[in-house]
């Protein structure tokens, strides 16, 4: 837990720090939601989870992302939060988003609750795509390997 503590607090500073730059608009991606390949396939879930989020670059490791989708019990959620991806292989980035999500039913009551996610992600030019691997919990959340498309509308460097 004191792990979680410390990764949200350096995501509030990152957050900070993005408020505190000038907005450069080919920093900014926008996606529609999700694709969740879920692993308990008997389950009656939902695997495409439409919505809006924006993923905005801090840095070339950092960025800071929240949105809002259905989500696999076909209910509302919202998440927020921040990508750390220090390591690469060729043009893959590989690391972790940690932020908070709501909006599951079994999880929480509903309420938010934190999150640590591996993830890759790949961009290049107006496109990229970001893979997290979702771990299940309990019988509150199933897991999933999770796709999210995202698009810039100005090409970055």
């Amino acid at each position: 837990m004191k792990r979680l503590a410390c990764l949200m607090s350096a995501c509030l500073v990152g957050l900070s720090a993005a408020a505190q730059t000038d907005f450069d608009s080919s920093r900014l991606w926008v996606n529609a939601g999700f694709y969740s390949a879920h692993f308990d396939t008997d389950k009656g879930l939902r695997n495409a989870n439409p919505g809006l989020g924006f993923e905005y670059k801090l840095d070339d490791d950092w960025s800071a992302t929240a949105g809002r989708f259905i989500n696999s019990d076909n209910a509302h959620s919202s998440y927020i939060g921040a990508y750390y991806q220090p390591w690469r292989v060729g043009p893959v980035k590989l690391g972790v988003v940690a932020g908070a999500f709501n909006g599951y039913p079994k999880a929480f009551d509903g309420g938010w609750f934190p999150a640590i996610i591996p993830t890759a992600s790949l961009e290049s030019g107006h496109w990229g795509l970001n893979v997290a691997l979702v771990p299940p919990l309990k019988d509150r959340l199933y897991g999933a390997v999770s796709f999210q498309l995202k698009y810039r509308f100005q090409s970055g460097r």
